[in-house]
């Protein structure tokens, strides 16, 4: 289904959908950078996209890459709603665009349909930041690049 939403009861759910609107970035597109503004978040129906982090004096080091069904952006949910990372299409990406103001109105509006966003959302940001720990561990650690003790 749709990763982040499918967490949702089917209320929910569809009462977020009704916010979404069908957009497409091509192939080597920029999605969003780093330290910006983030007002938009994506769900990605086809196509990959890549998260990267800026390392200063290097190329960005891509973290994780994403695909069908998963949710491209979460900074949009916390102050001061700029992005911890970049993303770009690796592919073509069709996905389903929400505009975060949108959204976070619903879920004052609805507290229970904000809570069970956030949890969800909590657990992509959990498991994105293992992640990145763990690319930048083999980009950058004591070991990286085959380098032995």
């Amino acid at each position: 289904m749709m990763g982040v939403l499918s967490a949702l009861k089917t209320e929910h759910r569809e009462r977020v959908m009704a916010l979404a609107r069908d957009v497409s970035f091509p192939s080597g597109g920029r999605i969003f950078e780093e330290g910006r503004k983030a007002d938009h978040f994506w769900i990605i129906r086809t196509g990959a996209v890549t998260l990267d982090l800026h390392v200063p004096g290097r190329r960005a080091a891509v973290i994780e890459t994403l695909g069908p069904g998963e949710l491209i952006g979460w900074s949009w949910l916390f102050p001061p709603d700029t992005w911890h990372l970049g993303a770009e299409a690796l592919s073509p990406v069709r996905a389903h665009e929400f505009d975060a103001e949108a959204v976070r109105r619903l879920c004052d509006e609805d507290p229970e349909l904000g809570y069970a966003l956030a949890l969800a959302c909590a657990q992509v940001i959990g498991r994105r930041l293992q992640s990145a720990r763990t690319r930048l561990l083999d980009l950058y650690g004591p070991y990286a690049g085959g380098m032995t003790p």
